[in-house]
């Protein structure tokens, strides 16, 4: 913004100079050192969860049927931009570089790592993902488009130069394959919406002892029934969707996230070491049971959470038309008071907590 002799307004400089004034290189200087610590957090949170990740490894101690660093990496390119695929790119290699086989299948399963949610990352632009996840679109690209579709990548490309690199046989192609995508696309399914409920998440103030109390309870009783349900030789895991169906009502994603994470989570140890339900199955018919679960347990709580979220912006634009309506005619009847508002009828289904 100029004034009359034409100068820039001093809050345009400083924003142009990077904060320092005519001290442009500074400005510079801190705006690297910005993009280098996001680049350094990127990879050093992939290797961190890739870390945790391969405690459930079922093959060749490299393929785990959970894989977080895709939900982190979805997430940063989401928030931050594509540049962010070096440090996919380093964490990917890092992590990979002491599983082996050899140092070209490295290379080419940290591109596949790389490229994977890069292209789910695009596909998601394509389509006008919103990454708020307040409306059912978004959901449903999420788990179609960003799980589903776009760790197909990862895994043809990973699971192919194994068996291309004889560190598999081609008969174990299907089974490795069904595990590596399956990791990979639970790390979508559950760490992304996580990380970007608390994205916006902020510290509730003055929600009642009851509130936190329902959520401690919201928690504690996913864990247990899916701890029942994976320990039963019954299949009980239907017994975690009216949990979801509750923290999604009551808390939406912010809620829904952190219950269907902990039912996958649990899932995902009860088939690597084949209790319960994944009992007397093979590699395979586990991984198809457990995809068809967090399958399950994603669009529950995706799904429902958007939809309330959409009922309740839905309302709020409702309420704030009648508003804006009962202050037109305040203007144009004398008697009535300007300030005349219609009484809300009570609160919007989970607005009244953290």
């Amino acid at each position: 913004m100029t004034g009359a002799t034409g100068a820039a307004a001093p809050g345009a400089r400083l924003r142009r100079f990077g904060g320092y004034g005519g001290f442009g290189k500074f400005g510079r200087f801190g705006g690297y050192s910005v993009e280098g610590l996001k680049l350094a957090a990127v990879a050093a949170a992939y290797y961190g969860s890739a870390k945790l990740g391969l405690e459930q490894q079922l093959v060749r101690g490299q393929v785990t049927p959970f894989w977080p660093p895709t939900g982190i990496a979805l997430v940063a390119l989401m928030l931050w931009g594509l540049r962010m695929w070096p440090a996919i790119a380093v964490g990917a290699f890092v992590v990979n570089v002491t599983l082996g086989p050899s140092i070209l299948p490295v290379l080419a399963i940290a591109a596949s790592n790389t490229i994977a949610p890069i292209c789910a990352c695009l596909l998601l632009r394509r389509v006008g993902f919103h990454i708020a996840l307040d409306r059912l679109q978004d959901a449903l690209a999420l788990v179609f488009l960003g799980a589903l579709a776009g760790m197909l990548i990862s895994a043809t490309i990973g699971t192919g130069v194994l068996v291309a690199s004889e560190a598999l046989t081609a008969h174990d192609f299907w089974p490795t394959w069904s595990v590596w995508w399956t990791g990979d696309a639970m790390g979508v399914l559950f760490i992304t919406p996580l990380l970007l409920a608390a994205r916006t998440a902020r510290p509730p103030r003055g929600s009642p002892a009851l509130r936190w109390a329902e959520a401690l309870l919201l928690l504690g009783g996913t864990t247990t029934i899916t701890l029942v349900a994976t320990r039963s030789s019954l299949n009980l895991l239907f017994l975690v969707v009216p949990f979801l169906i509750w923290a999604a009502f009551r808390f939406q994603l912010i809620g829904a996230a952190p219950c269907a994470l902990i039912a996958s989570v649990v899932a995902i140890y009860a088939g690597s070491v084949g209790s319960g339900p994944f009992a007397d199955h093979d590699l395979l018919a586990k991984m198809v049971i457990l995809q068809a679960f967090n399958g399950t347990v994603a669009l529950t709580a995706l799904l429902l959470s958007a939809v309330i979220a959409e009922r309740n912006q839905t309302l709020r634009a409702l309420q704030d038309a009648c508003d804006d309506l009962t202050e037109a005619l305040a203007q144009l009847v004398p008697d009535q008071p300007p300030d005349a508002r219609p009484e809300r009828h009570g609160p919007v289904v989970g607005d009244e907590g953290p």
